[in-house]
């Protein structure tokens, strides 16, 4: 599995905002606490609003906060929110591919390390992770 930069910038802006005290936090203090481009750091929190994973608050007081409680919010809902689907083999769903001869063997291959893979994705949530980080 590759983890795209804009994948990887949400997950870390989103932990911050995790860890963070109740109420709103400026976007440019989640790009600098993670050393995200705040530009782009912009355009992914535009897109995990959309997805409503992060609300906003314009304004002087304004900033970002995490729409639902982050024990509610898995990674893999923000790897959907920002890439599509957890897993696909030249952009379909491995279902939908099909293999000749000795080769159909490895679609089953791609169904179990979908699963595998949506397993660890969707049951570790922001909330984990922040706890996971505390502990270490």
């Amino acid at each position: 599995m590759r983890v795209s930069a804009k994948v990887d910038y949400a997950l870390r802006a989103l932990l911050e905002l995790a860890a963070a005290p109740p109420g709103p936090v400026k976007g440019e203090r989640l790009a600098k606490a993670q050393d995200i481009p705040p530009k782009f750091l912009e355009n992914i929190l535009t897109e995990l609003r959309h997805a409503e994973i992060v609300a906003s608050q314009r304004g002087v007081d304004g900033g970002y906060r995490l729409a639902k409680p982050a024990a509610e919010i898995s990674v893999a809902d923000v790897v959907r929110a920002l890439e599509g689907p957890i897993a696909s083999v030249r952009g379909v769903r491995p279902e939908e591919v099909e293999y000749a001869g000795p080769a159909r063997s490895l679609q089953p291959l791609w169904i179990e390390l979908r699963a595998s893979m949506r397993d660890v994705l969707e049951q570790t949530t922001l909330a984990d992770l922040v706890a996971r980080s505390a502990s270490s």
